[in-house]
């Protein structure tokens, strides 16, 4: 994982940002209000497990992410049980309770 965000840092080129990738298994939810905590941290473009698209500024100062195109067209409108299905995801990892 590490090899993987230092590519995507390098090719993004953007300074005072940095990306976290997690193993299989892990939901990017489970960590994001540990990441908020830190105080060196001022934004969070996305936390997923969709693709992204980086939007990139460059100037004669240097380049910097405007924001993050997250995941596809959405698919419908969640029922109610897919309302229940997730509430109950998110209970299990432990980020509602």
């Amino acid at each position: 994982m590490m090899e993987l965000a230092k590519r995507n840092a390098v090719a993004l080129a953007a300074g005072h940002c940095f990306i976290l990738f997690l193993a299989p298994g892990f939901f990017p939810v489970s960590v994001l209000n540990a990441i908020k905590m830190v105080p060196e941290v001022c934004r969070i473009f996305c936390a997923t497990a969709n693709p992204v698209e980086v939007i990139l500024a460059e100037t004669e100062q240097g380049r910097g992410i405007l924001g993050v195109v997250d995941g596809g067209v959405p698919r419908g409108i969640e029922g109610q049980s897919d309302i229940a299905w997730r509430k109950d995801l998110l209970r299990k990892i432990g980020y509602k309770l």
